[in-house]
């Protein structure tokens, strides 16, 4: 069994999961074939550690689909809060809250991201990242800040 916390008391559809520190999961090494967060990496203190945490339990050639707001578009991504060495949060810009599924209490927003996302994900993971921007209403997927990240564990092909 993995680590983190079980919880069994919810009203989402699965009825148990466990939650655990995305920057530093207590998963073996390529044990997953995939990996899904949505609408996660705008409230991680670490993105690097959190991705490279990911890079690391996917198996080779395993797969990474996220989902995130981009709401600073084609703007370089900004901090918006971050830990001190004390373990509070310290307020860079006026603190924002989304709401969390796993409790009541609202999710700090500690990012605010561009479309750098992609690179910065790449170069923090030595994974490669497509950028997708989905609009089907018909499908109920319609967010003109949402965008998703499909990351692949696998080397570059040789061109040469």
């Amino acid at each position: 069994m993995p680590g983190g916390t079980l919880v069994t008391n919810t009203k989402l559809p699965c009825k148990k999961y466990y939650v655990q520190n995305l920057e530093a999961q207590t998963f073996d090494d390529n044990i997953f074939d995939l990996v899904i967060t949505q609408d996660v990496f705008e409230h991680v203190f670490s993105p690097d550690r959190a991705i490279a945490e990911i890079a690391r339990t996917l198996k080779p050639g395993g797969g990474y689909i996220m989902s995130v707001p981009v709401v600073r578009r084609a703007q370089s991504s900004r901090r918006r809060a971050r830990l001190t060495k004390e373990g509070s949060i310290e307020n860079i810009l006026p603190p924002e809250f989304h709401g969390n599924p796993v409790n009541g209490e609202g999710a700090i927003v500690t990012i605010d991201w561009g479309f750098d996302i992609g690179a910065y994900l790449a170069a923090a993971s030595g994974m490669h990242f497509l950028m997708l921007e989905i609009d089907d209403l018909a499908r109920g997927i319609r967010d003109e800040c949402n965008l998703t990240l499909v990351g692949f564990k696998r080397p570059l092909p040789d061109l040469s």
